[in-house]
């Protein structure tokens, strides 16, 4: 396995890496990884949709019909 060693962070940087490491029960090297997992592996489609915010229903995003124009294809 590659390593990876990260210089220069600010010391509140790595306090809440390791207050969030304790608030999962994993050491802060795990929550690293678990970090670098998360925001750079590939999701499937389906978690991304299924993660997204409930935002609103379909009719909020309709478009107004005053703004209809004729079009000649």
């Amino acid at each position: 396995m590659a390593q990876l060693i990260v210089r220069n962070l600010a010391p509140a940087l790595v306090q809440a890496l390791k207050r969030r490491a304790a608030a999962n029960g994993r050491s802060a090297e795990e929550e690293h990884r678990e970090i670098l997992r998360t925001a750079l592996e590939p999701q499937p489609m389906k978690a991304m949709l299924l993660d997204m915010p409930e935002v609103g229903d379909d009719a909020d995003f309709e478009r107004p019909v005053e703004h209809e124009r004729d079009v000649a294809l």
